[in-house]
């Protein structure tokens, strides 16, 4: 076998045909776009090179044939917040043999390591966590933009090479035209009707104000978390420069209590359902099915993520901004599922909230270490 690092177009364009052939045989994949992939390891795109450096391989057997890659990084901002240094590992493809996985594990721990690295985390992404993110080991269905899908055989890999389990990632479905239990139902009403809240939209002619409404929230939302770093206004701007082809405004809510930004929510139309059958391509051709499948509609939505400041987050507002969705989503007689992705199983409160609407069980991804 013979491992090389990713230092040319050619090596590049086998990154992306590594996962291609992997899944060829797989009806429940969809390939990512390219693009999306390679602006991960771009320096213009990724502003997680301010703050850290990332490297790739693909891996190759004796007759020349590609059969496993692997990314690793280190993010400046999060690797020194552990009890050891700690850096990543992703985009991890392999077939089922365990010496060639080893081969991947050891040239990006032996990567790590030269820079001081004493752990690596697993599989996840050069960015944050809301795409291309965990190790999925059950709900092996059609993924939705975003969210990583494996084969599962995938999980024995990392366990045998010494992988241990961080945190499960819980992903649930719910029914959107199923109506939600009489609680949440009651809750949500009688929030929504109270004078010192108001609820707004997403609005790109003030997209400035929403992206600071939103970081302000998040940041208090998720502050009392371990090892969180607070989320930047750039990566925020990128993230919805990346959603302008797909987005729908009345998807993305806010709720303010007396004006102030208390809580949030985010859904995106599900892009996977656009580009499937692309093979990762995005060429005329694309763009014009892809314009024509937005224009017809998809029948699910991602939520990203939600957020409520500690102070609120027992006011019952995330079941006031679900029923605000829901009073755009029925009449448009379009989508089936909502996906609410992905949750750790250390947030016992936004599980509760998934719990309340009604959702069911969809995916389980896994966040794994392995100590050096």
């Amino acid at each position: 076998m013979q491992i090389i690092p990713v230092a040319n177009p050619q090596l590049k364009k086998d990154f992306l045909q590594t996962a291609k052939i992997i899944y060829q045989n797989d009806k429940n994949w969809i390939c990512p776009l390219d693009i999306e992939v390679e602006n991960v390891f771009n320096p213009t795109k990724n502003n997680f090179f301010n703050h850290g450096q990332c490297t790739r391989w693909v891996l190759k057997d004796e007759h020349g044939q590609l059969i496993g890659r692997i990314a690793a990084f280190i993010n400046e901002k999060k690797a020194h917040n552990y009890e050891q240094p700690t850096g990543g590992i992703g985009f991890f493809e392999c077939i089922n043999d365990q010496n060639a996985a080893n081969l991947l594990f050891d040239t990006a721990k032996q990567w790590l390591v030269e820079r001081g690295m004493k752990a690596m985390d697993g599989p996840i992404n050069f960015g944050e966590n809301d795409t291309f993110w965990g190790l999925l080991v059950e709900g092996f269905t059609p993924p939705s933009f975003g969210m990583n899908y494996h084969l599962p055989y995938y999980k024995a890999l990392f366990e045998a090479y010494g992988f241990e389990k961080m945190y499960e990632q819980i992903t649930n479905h719910l029914a959107v035209n199923k109506p939600f239990p009489e609680r949440f139902t009651k809750i949500a009403n009688w929030v929504a009707k109270k004078p010192d809240y108001t609820f707004e939209h997403f609005s790109s002619k003030n997209a400035d104000k929403y992206i600071s409404d939103l970081m302000e929230i998040y940041n208090d939302a998720w502050k009392d978390f371990e090892n969180f770093v607070p989320i930047k206004k750039e990566t925020l701007q990128e993230s919805f420069n990346s959603m302008k082809p797909i987005m729908d405004e009345k998807l993305i809510w806010f709720a303010y209590l007396n004006g102030e930004p208390a809580s949030f929510v985010v859904i995106i139309p599900d892009a996977n359902q656009m580009i499937k059958g692309f093979n990762g391509k995005l060429g005329l051709i694309e763009k014009l099915k892809f314009a024509y499948r937005r224009w017809v509609g998809v029948s699910r939505m991602r939520a990203i993520v939600m957020g409520t400041k500690s102070a609120y987050q027992k006011h019952g507002l995330e079941s006031a901004l679900f029923i605000k969705l829901k009073e755009y989503v029925l009449p448009l007689k379009q989508y089936d599922e909502l996906e609410l992705s992905w949750v750790g199983d250390f947030n016992d409160k936004m599980l509760a909230i998934h719990e309340a609407t009604g959702a069911t069980f969809g995916k389980r991804h896994l966040t794994l270490r392995k100590i050096f």
